[in-house]
C-alpha cells in the first residue's frame, strides 16, 4: 500500500485532471461529487498526519501543498479573494483561524526554504515526457514561490496577530470533515462550535508562530540587519515555551538543533555588552577593523580551544579576500591570523595548511618573533601532556630544517621553548643535519644568547643572493644582486644558476659572445626573464624587462638592439591581441606599421626568431590587412618568408571570394600551396630478403613548411573569413579522396579545384586530422558559426557518432534561428542535412523522429517515413511525437497502422493529430505553412532538449 502521504498526491492529481470535449478543447476539472470526495479524502489523509507540517513539507511538492491548503481555506469557509490581513482571527471559528495560520505559516516556510541551497539531483536517460512534466512542475513552484514572496508581508503580519490571540484553537479532524461533507442542515453548527476538531493550545500555536517568524525575519536580515533583532525576540520566546512545554506535542516538533545555531548566530549578529561570545567579538573585530584584538581572541582561544577549526579557516579566507582587494594593511594580520591556526592545527594532530607555506616563502626576524610568542602561548608545560610535546617539538624541528637563514634557525633553536622541548641528542642530531646541508658553518651546540653577532658566511650570502636572484622580476634590483655576486666571485656564470631560463639558441650564441661576464650575465638573465613573463602573459613586468635590456644593449652593439626592438614589436602584438584587441578594437597605426616595418626590414647577420614572422602575418590577417599583403609586401620577402607568402595567398583568396569564379587564380595557387605541404616524399629502401619497400615520410619538406608549422599558425587566426577560407581548402582535400564516403559539406568550397593529379602523394590521414583540429580550434574562436557547427557535424556522422552528429546538426540549427524561434535558414539545413540527421535517427532506433524529419525535406519521403513507422523496436516517445507531425498522409497511415495492430490507445491519438482544425487541407497555404513552422519549433526544441 502507499504511504499515506503518497495517497494525497494521487487524490488531487485526480481531482485536478483537466477534462476534454466533444470539440477537442481542454476544460478546467468540472466541480463534480467525484473530484469533491477526491479533495475531500486528500483533507482526512493530511488530517490523519494532525496537519504535521513537517512531515507535509518532506513529502509533497510547492504546488500539491498549496493546493492542499488552498482547499482547508476552501472547506473551512475562508471567502476566496479575501485578504488574510484584513481578516479579524478572534471573530473568526476555531478551525477558520487555524486554517489560516496553517496555510500562512506554510507560506514563510516555503520562502525561508527556498532560500537555501539545493542539491541537484543527477537526471537519469533523457525522456521526453518526463522532461516535460518536470518542467512545469518547476515553472509552476516558481509562479507560486513568486506569489508567496509577494505576499510574504501580509503573511507575517497575520501571524504576528496571532500572537495576540491567545487562546486555543482547533485543527480539522477526519470526523470533523465528515460532517462539512454531510448536508448543511444535518451539521447542526457542530463544525463551529469551540469543541469541534483537534485541539492545540495556545502555548503550542504560539511556539510555533514565534519559530517560524524568527526563520522569515533571520532571511531578512541578510539585506536588512536590524531585523535581526526581531529574529533573536522570536527565537528566545521560542525556547522560552519550549523549556516550558517541552519540544514536542502532538501538532508539531521544533528541531532543537536548528534552534541552538539560529540563537547562536542571532547571538553574533546582535551582540551587546552583556552577552559577549568568542563570536561576537569576533564578528564584531571584522566589522569595525579591529585586526589586533582579533588576533589576540585567536591566539587566546588556542589554549581555550572553543573555536571550531572551521569557523577559524573562515575568518582566515575573509581575511585573505579582504586583502586580495587591494588592503596591503591586512597582509600582516593574515599572517598572525594564519600562525596562530597553524600552531593549533599542529596540537590538534591535523595537517599544516598551504596558506602557511605559502606565507612563510620569506622569512623574517619579525615573522620568527611572533611565531615563537605564539607557540609559547599556546601550551601550557607544566600541564601539558607528553603527546602534546611532541607535536610541539617536531614542528619547531621541521621549521628550522625548511629555514636557509642560519640565523633565523638560531632565532629558534636558542629560545626558550624549544630548549624545553627537545633534548640536548635531539638538538645535536638536528645540528648535524644542518651541519651537512651546509658544509661550511660551524654551528654551535650551546644556545647562542646574541646571533647578530655571528659572521655571516661568504657561501650563505652567496645562497640568499641567487635565491633573491631567481624570484625578482625588478630589472633595478636584478643588477644590483649580479653586481654584489660578481663582487664576492668572479669564478661564477650567473646566468646558469636557474635552468627555468631559456633563451632561443639564435639569440644564446650572441649574448654568451659578450666579453664582461656581468653584462653578458645581466642580459642573458633580462631577456630569459622577459621571455618568461611573455609566456605567462604577464606582460607589465615583461615590458619592464625588456626596456631594461633593450638601454644596456643599445649601448655597444646595434645586432642585440635589433634583437630586442623584434622581441619588443611580439611583446606589443601579445599586449593588444589579449586586451583591446580582444573585444575588437583596431590596433594603433604605429603599432601596424611596426608589423610591416618587421617584415620588410633588411639588415644582414640579425639572429630571427620565426616566431616573430609568423605572429606578424597572422596579426596582419586577423585585422584584415588584406591590401596590404596582397598588392605592397616586397616580392623579394614572399619568396623568401614561407609565413609571408602563406599570408598573401590567404589574403588575395579572401579578398576574391565574392567576385566571379574566373577571377580565382590566387585559391589555385594557395590550393597547390597546401596541397604540396600535405603531400609525403616516398622513398624505396631494399630489404635484407632483396625486396623493395615503398617507405612514406609523414613531415614532408616537399612544400613551403612542414604541415605541423602550418596547422600552428592557422590556430593564431581569429579572422572569420579567413578561418572559413583555410577550413573549406582541407574540407575540399579531405572530399577529394576516392573511396570516401560521405563528404563534409562547407562554405565557398566551390572555389577549390576538384581533383589532384598525384592523389598517391598526398597524405590523407594526416588531412583529415588536421580537419577535426581545425574545426575544434574554430568552434573555441566563435562557438556560433552554423557553417562550422555543421563540418563538426559531419566529420561526427562520417565517423560513424551519431548521437555526437545531432547534437551539432541541432546546435547550428539553433543558433542561427534563435533555438528555433525563428525559421532555421535553408541554406543551414539544406536536404543533405535533414538526411543525414533521419540517418543519425534511424540507426539510434528513434524511427518516430525519422518520419517527422521525413517531412522536413523539401518532397516528402513518405517511403522512409512509411518504413519508420512500421518499426515496433524504437527508442524515442513514439506516440508522445504525433503533434509534431503536420503531414495529413503520415498521419493517415498512422491511423491506419495503429488501427491494423489492435492499438487502440494510439490510434485514438493519431486522430486527434489529425482533427486539428488547422491542419484541414480547405486552409489558405499560409495557414498550412504556419502550423507546420509551429510543429517544426516544438519538435527541434525538443529533440535538442534531449542532445544538448
Amino acid at each position: 500500500d502507499p504511504p499515506p502521504v503518497q495517497l494525497i498526491v494521487q487524490f488531487l492529481e485526480q481531482a485536478s485532471k483537466p477534462s476534454v470535449n466533444e470539440q477537442n478543447q481542454v476544460q478546467p476539472p468540472p466541480d463534480n461529487k467525484r473530484n469533491r470526495i477526491l479533495k475531500l479524502l486528500a483533507l482526512k489523509v493530511a488530517a490523519h498526519l494532525k496537519w504535521d507540517l513537517d512531515v507535509l513539507e518532506k513529502s509533497l511538492s510547492v504546488p500539491v501543498l498549496n493546493m492542499l491548503l488552498n482547499e482547508l481555506l476552501c472547506i473551512s469557509k475562508v471567502p476566496p479573494g479575501t485578504k488574510h490581513v484584513d481578516v479579524d482571527l478572534s471573530s473568526l471559528p476555531p478551525t477558520t483561524a487555524m486554517a489560516i495560520l496553517l496555510y500562512n505559516r506554510w507560506a514563510i516556510r516555503t520562502i525561508v526554504q527556498s532560500s537555501f541551497p539545493v542539491k541537484q539531483v543527477k537526471p537519469g536517460p533523457p525522456q521526453l515526457n518526463v522532461m516535460n512534466q518536470m518542467q512545469q512542475e518547476k515553472e509552476l513552484t516558481e509562479n507560486i514561490l513568486k506569489v508567496l514572496k509577494e505576499q510574504a508581508a501580509d503573511s507575517i503580519l497575520v501571524l504576528e496577530g496571532a500572537l495576540k490571540l491567545n487562546k486555543d484553537l482547533y485543527v480539522h479532524t477526519i470526523r470533523t470533515l465528515d460532517l462539512l461533507a454531510m448536508e448543511p442542515g444535518m451539521v447542526n453548527g457542530e463544525t463551529e462550535s469551540s469543541t469541534a476538531g483537534l485541539k492545540i493550545s495556545a502555548e503550542e500555536i504560539q511556539c510555533q508562530v514565534c519559530y517560524d517568524l524568527g526563520a522569515i525575519y533571520f532571511q531578512q536580515g541578510a539585506t536588512n540587519a536590524a531585523v535581526h533583532e526581531n529574529a533573536k525576540e522570536k527565537f528566545c520566546k521560542t525556547k522560552e515555551l519550549i523549556a516550558k512545554n517541552g519540544s514536542s506535542s502532538l501538532h508539531f516538533t521544533i528541531d532543537e538543533e536548528r534552534l541552538a545555531g539560529y540563537c547562536q548566530a542571532c547571538g553574533v549578529l546582535t551582540s551587546s555588552s552583556d552577552d559577549v561570545t568568542p563570536y561576537s567579538q569576533i564578528h564584531s573585530c571584522m566589522k569595525s577593523g579591529s585586526y589586533q584584538d582579533l588576533v589576540k581572541i585567536f591566539l587566546e582561544d588556542n589554549l581555550a580551544l572553543s573555536l571550531p577549526v572551521q569557523f577559524r579557516q573562515s575568518v582566515l579566507r575573509e581575511l585573505f579576500q579582504k586583502a586580495q582587494q587591494g588592503n596591503d594593511a591586512l597582509d600582516e594580520v593574515c599572517f598572525k591570523v594564519c600562525v596562530c591556526n597553524t600552531v593549533c592545527d599542529v596540537l590538534q594532530g591535523r595537517t599544516i595548511d598551504i596558506h602557511f607555506c605559502q606565507l612563510f616563502l620569506k622569512p623574517s626576524k619579525e615573522k620568527i618573533d611572533f611565531l615563537l610568542e605564539v607557540c609559547s602561548r599556546s601550551i601550557n608545560l607544566e600541564n601539558a601532556s607528553e603527546a602534546l610535546k611532541r607535536k610541539m617539538a617536531a614542528f619547531l624541528k621541521n621549521l628550522c630544517l625548511g629555514l636557509e637563514d642560519l640565523q633565523l634557525v638560531f632565532m629558534i633553536s636558542s629560545h626558550e621553548l624549544f630548549i624545553k622541548l627537545l633534548k640536548d641528542d635531539e638538538r645535536k642530531l638536528l645540528i648535524d643535519q644542518m651541519r651537512k646541508r651546509s658544509p661550511r658553518i660551524n654551528l654551535c651546540t650551546k644556545p647562542v644568547t646574541s646571533f647578530y653577532d655571528i659572521p655571516a658566511s661568504p657561501s650563505v650570502n652567496i645562497g640568499q643572493l641567487e635565491h633573491q636572484l631567481i624570484l625578482s622580476v625588478d630589472p633595478w634590483r636584478i643588477r644590483q644582486i649580479l653586481i654584489e655576486l660578481h663582487g664576492m666571485t668572479s669564478e661564477r656564470q650567473f646566468w646558469t644558476v636557474s635552468n627555468k631560463w631559456e633563451v632561443p639558441n639564435v639569440y644564446g650564441n650572441v649574448i654568451l659572445g659578450i666579453k664582461d661576464n656581468l653584462t653578458r650575465d645581466l642580459v642573458y638573465i633580462l631577456m630569459a626573464k622577459g621571455l618568461h613573463c611573455c609566456a605567462i602573459k604577464d606582460f607589465v613586468h615583461a615590458k619592464q624587462l625588456f626596456a631594461a635590456c633593450l638601454e644596456l644593449v643599445t649601448e655597444f652593439s646595434p645586432k642585440l638592439r635589433q634583437v630586442m626592438l623584434n622581441e619588443m614589436l611580439l611583446l606589443d602584438i601579445y599586449t593588444h591581441e589579449a586586451g583591446p584587441g580582444a573585444s575588437g578594437e583596431r590596433p594603433p597605426s604605429d603599432l601596424i606599421s611596426r608589423v610591416r616595418g618587421y617584415l620588410e626590414m633588411r639588415v644582414p647577420d640579425i639572429p630571427l626568431r620565426q616566431v616573430i614572422a609568423e605572429e606578424c602575418v597572422a596579426f596582419l590577417l586577423n585585422w584584415c590587412e588584406n591590401e596590404y599583403l596582397t598588392m605592397q609586401v616586397p616580392l623579394p620577402l614572399v619568396q623568401t618568408n614561407p609565413y609571408v607568402k602563406l599570408g598573401q595567398l590567404l589574403a588575395a583568396t579572401c579578398k576574391e571570394l565574392p567576385g566571379p569564379k574566373e577571377s580565382r587564380r590566387t585559391a589555385k595557387d594557395l590550393w597547390e600551396v597546401v596541397v604540396q605541404i600535405c603531400s609525403v616524399s616516398n622513398q624505396h629502401k631494399r630489404g635484407n630478403d632483396g625486396r623493395v619497400s615503398l617507405i612514406k615520410h609523414r613531415e614532408s619538406t616537399l612544400g613551403i613548411m612542414y604541415r605541423s608549422e602550418l596547422l600552428s599558425f592557422i590556430k593564431k587566426l581569429r579572422e572569420p573569413l579567413v578561418l572559413t577560407t583555410i577550413l573549406s581548402l582541407f574540407v575540399k582535400l579531405h572530399n577529394v579522396r576516392e573511396d570516401i564516403v560521405n563528404d563534409i559539406a562547407a562554405e565557398h568550397i566551390s572555389i577549390w579545384p576538384s581533383s589532384i593529379p598525384n592523389l598517391q602523394s598526398v597524405d590523407f590521414e594526416a588531412v583529415a586530422v588536421t580537419v577535426k583540429e581545425l574545426v575544434s580550434y574554430a568552434l573555441t574562436v566563435n562557438a556560433n558559426n552554423h557553417f562550422w557547427l555543421i563540418i563538426q557535424a559531419d566529420i561526427y556522422f562520417a565517423t560513424n557518432q551519431y548521437s555526437a552528429a545531432l547534437h551539432y546538426y541541432l546546435q547550428a540549427g539553433a543558433v542561427c534561428s534563435d533555438f528555433f524561434n525563428k525559421m532555421v535558414p535553408p541554406d543551414v539545413y539544406t536536404d543533405q542535412v535533414i538526411k543525414r540527421m533521419i540517418k543519425c535517427c534511424s540507426l539510434l532506433n528513434c524511427h518516430t523522429q525519422v518520419a517527422i524529419l521525413c517531412q522536413f525535406l523539401r518532397e516528402v519521403d513518405y517511403k522512409t517515413a512509411f518504413k519508420a513507422l512500421q518499426e515496433q523496436n524504437s527508442h524515442d516517445a513514439m506516440d508522445s511525437y504525433y503533434e509534431y507531425i503536420w503531414d495529413v498522409t503520415i498521419l493517415e497511415y498512422l491511423t491506419y497502422l495503429h488501427h491494423k495492430r489492435g492499438e487502440t490507445d494510439k490510434r485514438q491519438i493519431a486522430i486527434k493529430a489529425i482533427g486539428q482544425t488547422e491542419l484541414n487541407a480547405s486552409n489558405p497555404e499560409e495557414v498550412l505553412q504556419l502550423a507546420a513552422q509551429r510543429r517544426k519549433k516544438k519538435f527541434l526544441q525538443a529533440m535538442a532538449k534531449l542532445y544538448f
